[in-house]
């Protein structure tokens, strides 16, 4: 009689059920396949064991990772110890959906191991009923575990070091060749219709981005003259080169062009320079990308080859497990495989032909450099991948391994040995690894430094805020006493004030009344001539002072009247 236990890992925790009628269920299992999704039928098969919660987030991702690497967490282990019925008369099976788990557990409990089948189809059935086969489990609360672990496990397998990631160098090399093509394209394009305009240019210069920046320079070939010859020779960096355009410009068969199209031609000519512009800032950014993440492969075999190496491979872990073999011909699979198909020459290389090496290596040696290369190559992506630290040391002497082995393909010279080579270079990677790692400790350190300066200032500043909080409780009653005090002497100036001013009207009132009798009399005397310059001056300013008196009393009066006013004064 067998026992089948099926283990069910699910994100609420483990699982253990126990399957009844085994045998049978074996024998019938179309009929079985039809019950799984009635969970009346499915209940009276399958009954719950055991189950084991998580008691967290964490506890439920540690154990997740644990059983997609195929190792046995120690949760999975005490759980099984403690409910899975070993020995008895009974023998028991356990059922599991991967087979990796499985032979894990195989090697750690010594019991026989079942997948597929049976277990295939109880497990479909458990994940389709678990909330209804586990007590206190509602479907709500199992899809938001499922969600959540998930959600964690996916950010976990996602989490990587920023400054190694590989996945910014596929992006980038596959953008580069692009461009490249897109740049070409667009460049023969200005050719073509530039060409109408100024045919002769296209012989001059062969150089598509230095076309596409003369044409713009350009524009229309009859107003270039000797002025703009400096300009031409900062473009196209030769001054005979400048000189025959200049003569070709006069002498030039090509058709005369509307304004409305030499701008289009001038603006699509713009588009193409700034990507040009664009693919050396992206080349550059490229470089500095594989000697953060894959410095020795960049060194050795240079960095456009090297990414496209890693983008072939799809990252540099996968381009780290492969031999030697399949980095050689990697970016030929479509002449391997006619090959073989037609039974001829299978490929000496692939992408790493483009390598310096092999185009200087003679025709007989291009086969035997390219395996050494790719051989190197392994070396310098597996030193890459797995190095805490990286440096460029590893990847020197691999390029000077291979420049010494091409030499004496050439001259016979004897390289030195692999074993010398690579003492040499791990004691200087020693040397190294040791630096960067004290400047990162020094930088450490003053981040700290830092840290303790803002928390003290912070602290400081807070202390601070609560002692003026407290004096200005403590001033608060001060300052109230001063208001009330300021108020109540205001309130006794204010009818000083009011009296003074009425006092100062009436006053002022009267000299008016004065001045305007004086003025009277001398009006009456006809002393206007023999009055001295004071008088004068004194006369205009009461003059000034009635007209003011006079625009406040009345109301505002029309523009005639006003002019009438004037010619009467």
């Amino acid at each position: 009689m067998v026992l089948l236990h099926v283990l069910f890992e699910h994100a609420a925790g483990y699982a253990l059920f126990a399957i009844k009628e085994v045998e049978e269920i074996g024998m019938l299992l179309p009929q079985v396949e039809q019950s799984v999704l009635n969970l009346g039928k499915f209940n009276s098969m399958v009954s719950l064991a055991a189950f084991f919660p998580f008691k967290s987030a964490q506890a439920a991702l540690e154990n997740m990772n644990a059983i997609s690497e195929g190792v046995v967490h120690a949760d999975l282990k005490l759980f099984l110890e403690t409910n899975l019925p070993l020995s008895g008369k009974k023998k028991a099976v356990l059922g599991v959906s991967d087979a990796k788990i499985g032979a894990a557990l195989q090697e750690e409990f010594s019991v026989s191991i079942q997948t597929g089948g049976v277990v295939a189809e109880i497990t479909r059935g458990v994940r389709l009923h678990f909330h209804s086969l586990v007590k206190g489990l509602t479907a709500l609360a199992a899809s938001k575990a499922q969600l959540g672990l998930g959600h964690s496990y996916s950010r976990a397998k996602v989490k990587f070091n920023v400054n190694r990631s590989d996945n910014m160098i596929i992006q980038s090399i596959a953008l580069l060749d692009q461009l490249d093509k897109d740049i070409n394209t667009f460049s023969m394009r200005v050719r073509e219709w530039y060409g109408y305009h100024f045919p002769e240019l296209i012989k001059i210069v062969s150089d598509n981005s230095m076309y596409c920046r003369l044409a713009q320079l350009i524009g229309n070939r009859k107003e270039l003259s000797e002025e703009s010859l400096e300009s031409l020779e900062e473009v196209v960096m030769d001054s005979a080169k400048a000189q025959a355009i200049l003569e070709a410009s006069r002498s030039s068969m090509g058709m005369d062009i509307s304004p409305i199209d030499l701008i289009n031609i001038e603006r699509f000519s713009s588009r193409v320079v700034s990507l040009a512009a664009y693919r050396l800032e992206l080349q550059e950014y490229l470089r500095s990308k594989m000697s953060q993440v894959a410095p020795n492969l960049a060194a050795l075999i240079g960095e456009v080859v090297g990414a496209r190496l890693i983008s072939h491979a799809g990252s540099l872990t996968n381009l780290a497990k492969y031999p030697a073999s399949t980095v050689q011909i990697l970016g030929a699979e479509k002449a391997l495989f006619r090959a073989l198909k037609t039974r001829g020459n299978t490929p000496k290389y692939g992408l790493i032909f483009h390598s310096t090496f092999i185009g200087r290596a003679a025709a007989k040696n291009k086969g035997r450099i390219s395996r050494y290369l790719a051989n190197k190559c392994t070396i310098a992506s597996r030193i890459d991948c797995f190095s805490e630290v990286p440096t460029s040391v590893f990847g020197d002497k691999l390029r000077e391994q291979v420049e010494e082995r091409l030499s004496f393909y050439e001259t016979g010279d004897l390289p030195r040995k692999n074993v010398d080579v690579m003492k040499e270079a791990v004691k200087e990677a020693c040397d190294v690894a040791a630096e960067i790692k004290r400047k990162m400790d020094k930088k450490e350190k003053k981040r700290k430094k830092r840290e303790k300066k803002l928390q003290e200032l912070e602290a400081n500043g807070e202390e601070n805020g609560e002692a003026e909080v407290e004096n200005g409780e403590a001033e608060t009653p001060v300052l109230k006493k001063k208001k009330k005090k300021r108020t109540a002497e205001e309130i006794e100036a204010q009818p000083e004030q009011t009296a003074a001013e009425n006092g100062a009207e009436e006053t002022s009132s009267k000299k008016k009344k004065k001045q305007k009798a004086e003025e009277a009399a001398a009006t009456d005397n006809g002393a206007d001539e023999a009055e001295t310059p004071a008088k004068k001056r004194k006369k205009q300013k009461t003059e000034a002072t009635e007209e003011a008196a006079e625009e406040i009393a009345e109301a505002p009066v029309s523009e005639k009247k006003k002019k009438k006013k004037k010619t009467a004064d």
